[in-house]
């Protein structure tokens, strides 16, 4: 007998979207000789030192299981860090936990907030799981959409237009996924003064605080007022070229962590104690090799920037993490068209803007996380596959910045 599965499956989980970004990286992983600038992945391997300090942890029998908030000595470490860095003060007795990458602290944070049907603020275009999450947790996503013209960045008419008496919380992005936008303090003190008028609580996620090229970087938990309002969320994917050893972590005030810290006893326990060992290297010993994969990443940023709008294709700078969002509107294809059209005709793989929400479309996300002659070849298959679908293109391979 064959069984409707259907009525066993819960409604949120069959309502869920599938991921766009998946969708045309698995059609990529299925041909030969593509070139991928659609997934958000370092091109750079795991400096040798993190690595092998996981290695040695492995060898010394670090097997067990930690605290579940994460090793004490890692603890130490992530608040050191973000008072270096960010200029904020968490106590790693109580306020930050280590997670099984930034996505599980995402999804803890909605959980440890949300009764069923309190809003969150989501700024798109946005990270696919961003609404999920929400969603998953009992809340619904408020979409805000950015506007080109404003450098992809909200206003706080905007954000103050969309709060109702079901808003909880905002979620932040900067830099930004997929637009690569950066907030700088003056627009977060602009959002944080709407914050503390409206009493809503910030979802700040800071994975690519690391990868910000033009301003030092600001954590909205340093604004005045912000830090008891704030969940801020990072982890080592990104700057520390680290995605698949998912460790994340989050910091919030202790009232919050002990609700997230339930959450987390009961369905991970704590993140691999081996791996943990080697987070702790890579805040101790490893900023050289930061600003190093940073230096580059800036130099693509230039190139590919560069080489977009030459082809014909308008592209604004991003301040940070390692993506550009450039307009296809002037080759007439809907954001899936283009990047199917571009996979089977030139083998580049990029993600439809609207994989980000509805505002995406008529963008479509590149990665310049790949080195510097496969972004020159993906220009050149670019530039080849818009001019055969009418749009001139100038001279755009004359230098490297």
């Amino acid at each position: 007998m064959s069984l409707d599965y259907q009525q066993y499956l819960s409604k949120t989980a069959i309502d869920l979207a599938p991921s766009g970004i998946r969708k045309f990286f698995d059609l990529a992983a299925s041909m030969e000789g593509v070139i991928s600038l659609g997934v958000g992945e370092p091109d750079f391997i795991t400096p040798w030192n993190i690595r092998e300090s996981s290695i040695e942890a492995l060898k010394d029998g670090y097997t067990s299981y930690t605290a579940n908030a994460g090793l004490l000595e890692l603890r130490q470490e992530i608040s050191a860090y973000l008072n270096r860095k960010f200029y904020v003060n968490y106590r790693p007795e109580d306020q930050v936990i280590v997670t099984v990458g930034a996505s599980q602290s995402l999804d803890l944070a909605f959980r440890a907030l949300l009764n069923q049907g309190d809003e969150v603020l989501i700024i798109e275009p946005a990270f696919v799981s961003y609404a999920a999450l929400v969603t998953m947790a009992g809340g619904t996503p408020i979409r805000i959409a950015a506007k080109v013209e404003n450098g992809f960045k909200v206003t706080p008419e905007q954000i103050e237009a969309a709060i109702t008496d079901r808003t909880k919380a905002i979620l932040l992005c900067s830099p930004n996924n997929p637009t690569g936008t950066y907030l700088n303090k003056d627009e977060l003190m602009d959002i944080a003064k709407i914050v503390q008028k409206h009493d809503l609580l910030v979802v700040s996620d800071e994975i690519y605080a690391e990868l910000t090229y033009d301003e030092e970087y600001t954590s909205i938990a340093s604004i005045p007022g912000m830090y008891e309002r704030t969940i801020l969320i990072n982890g080592f994917s990104k700057g520390f070229a680290m995605t698949g050893w998912r460790l994340g972590f989050l910091a919030a005030p202790s009232e919050l962590v002990e609700v997230m810290i339930k959450i987390y006893q009961y369905t991970t326990m704590c993140a691999p104690h081996m791996l943990q060992r080697g987070a702790i290297e890579a805040l101790r010993n490893s900023s050289e090799h930061v600003e190093k994969m940073q230096r580059s990443y800036r130099r693509r940023r230039n190139f590919i920037v560069q080489s977009l709008n030459n082809i014909g294709l308008d592209c604004h700078t991003p301040g940070g993490a390692f993506y550009v969002f450039p307009s296809i509107q002037k080759t007439g294809l809907s954001s899936d068209a283009f990047a199917e059209g571009l996979l089977l005709q030139e083998k580049v793989a990029v993600v439809p803007g609207n994989a980000f929400g509805d505002s995406g479309e008529g963008y479509i996300r590149c990665s310049y996380a790949a080195s510097i002659e496969q972004l020159q070849e993906a220009m050149n298959r670019i530039g080849r596959f818009v001019e055969s679908v009418g749009v001139k293109k100038s001279n755009v391979f004359d230098k490297v910045l």
